[in-house]
């Protein structure tokens, strides 16, 4: 396998982006006070920076006593809600920062169609875009090859926000090959358990005429009530473009024998008949390793081999390389790349630039594509924000 350099980097943000709400992933930007509001919900900040949460008649006002205050003049303020965290934002100095957050309890029904269908902004209402991108992954055809749209890539990400695995969603874009620039094509969203949710770090695959969506339940991720599980939707609707929610049903991914909590990352690959799935499989949160499943149908899968001796790795991918399939993983402990067999034993090491957090490595042509852990918006936002999309060529001669 040859040997990568960093060629590129790349930090499309954007916290407010047009077009319809379908999901509680939504914001609006201007000047003066900004509120959001639904039923007797109404989120507002103003030039103060505050948040004042009102909820059936009570208001309640919220600051943060160490990053509350802008350090430059104010010259616009952003509100997101992002699942049920909300954000108050100011643009200082061409830089915007976080100033106050909050987390709103289980009684606003953030996640239901019908409450979501009633919000609306004082300032125009619109989709929260991302502050980073993470966990990207090239959108393929059933046996493994990458799906093209005008002679460009597509990949999926999870766009970031700003905070906590919740905060995030999954987002479609398009590399360039010449330029390696991204544009932004769609966002998707889950519905399940009687609600809409941002579901992430997935792999969206073209086969037999329709699309497949395999996601992480990051949506309402909370350890001890909430472990994160993998869905499955359909669909025969262009998902590279617009805005979807996609009914979504449980897929079960083998864990027998194993000290399993929680599976996420699932890759698929159809190959002579038999499906192949990788995936991550955490024995207790977070202490997680590879795992690969095969059978005829993603409704009958079996367990062929879980990497338990790993401690912190994820991003399990499935790649042809050199004419046999492989199991591309990042290891933050080690800080590399194993190259495993489908029995999950190590046969090489990607040579290539391990950068931050656990940046998964995702082959394309000539290209590594990944990310790292640079956070934004200031401190007082928690893990979450990242990353910047770095992208790495392999080495001529």
């Amino acid at each position: 396998m040859p040997s990568y350099d960093v060629v590129a980097r790349r930090r499309p943000v954007d916290l407010v982006r047009p077009g319809p709400v379908r999901a509680p992933y939504a914001a609006t930007r201007g000047r003066g006070t900004l509120t959001l509001a639904s039923g007797s919900t109404s989120i507002t900040c103003d030039d103060s920076v505050a948040l004042h949460v009102t909820r059936d008649g009570r208001t309640t006002t919220l600051r943060s006593r160490r990053h509350g205050r802008p350090q430059a003049p104010v010259d616009e303020l952003a509100l997101t809600l992002t699942a049920r965290q909300v954000t108050a934002f100011a643009l200082e100095a061409g830089r915007w920062v976080a100033r106050a957050r909050h987390d709103l309890d289980d009684s606003v029904p953030v996640h239901d169609e019908g409450w979501l269908a009633g919000l609306e902004a004082s300032a125009g209402l619109g989709r929260f875009g991302q502050v980073g991108l993470r966990d990207l992954r090239v959108v393929t055809h059933a046996d493994g090859s990458p799906w093209l749209e005008e002679d460009r890539w597509l990949l999926t990400a999870t766009s970031a926000g700003p905070g906590g695995f919740t905060t995030g969603h999954t987002s479609v874009w398009s590399l360039d090959p010449e330029t390696l620039e991204l544009a932004h094509r769609a966002d998707l969203f889950v519905r399940r358990d009687g609600g809409v949710y941002g579901d992430h770090a997935v792999h969206l695959v073209r086969d037999a005429g329709r699309w497949l969506l395999a996601a992480s339940t990051w949506g309402d991720f909370e350890p001890r009530l909430r472990p994160v599980r993998t869905v499955l939707a359909t669909s025969e609707d262009d998902l590279t473009t617009g805005v979807h929610v996609l009914d979504a049903a449980p897929l079960t991914l083998p864990t027998d024998g194993l000290r399993s909590v929680g599976v996420w990352d699932p890759h698929l690959v159809r190959c002579d008949d038999e499906w192949l799935v990788a995936y991550v499989s955490a024995r207790k949160y977070f202490r997680f390793h590879p795992v690969v499943a095969t059978g005829p149908t993603l409704d009958d899968l079996t367990l062929r081999a879980a990497a338990s001796r790993l401690r912190e790795t994820e991003g399990s991918t499935l790649a042809h390389v050199d004419g046999r399939w492989r199991v591309l993983a990042s290891d933050t402990r080690r800080q590399a790349y194993p190259v495993l067999d489908l029995d999950l034993r190590e046969v090489a090491t990607l040579d290539a630039a391990y950068v931050s957090n656990i940046p998964w490595p995702t082959l394309l042509d000539d290209l590594v594509v990944g990310f790292d852990g640079t956070t934004w918006g200031g401190p007082l936002l928690a893990y979450g924000t990242h990353g910047d999309v770095v992208i790495q060529r392999a080495r001529r001669g």
